[in-house]
């Protein structure tokens, strides 16, 4: 089974600062990345200063994820730039759970 990472997953978060909180390390999960969305600036911006909005683009890709032993996860990336938010949508549109990744590019 390939696991990407371990990343530190914030229920419900409303905004970007809320998922770069310190945490143990224990507290971390194993992900593997299933789907990848690029978002100009201002769209990126938008989405991590509201997490809470429906979004089509989690919509587009949430039946690839799941929890389990390993997440399966959306990764939100601004364009041109390295890291981003993992994902785990609720109910199609919704972000249930998200972490911060401050190093990632696939």
């Amino acid at each position: 089974m390939q696991i990407d990472g371990r990343a530190y997953f914030v229920e419900r978060p409303r905004r970007l600062n809320d998922l770069q909180i310190p945490h143990l390390l224990d507290r971390e999960r194993p992900y593997r990345i299933v789907a990848k969305v690029e978002l100009q600036g201002i769209d990126y911006e938008n989405f991590v200063t509201d997490m809470l909005a429906d979004r089509q683009f989690i919509e587009d890709h949430g039946q690839d994820c799941k929890a389990g032993d390993v997440w399966d996860c959306l990764l939100v990336q601004q364009k041109g730039r390295e890291g981003g938010v993992l994902v785990l949508p609720e109910q199609g549109c919704f972000v249930s759970w998200a972490a911060y990744v401050p190093e990632i590019n696939i």
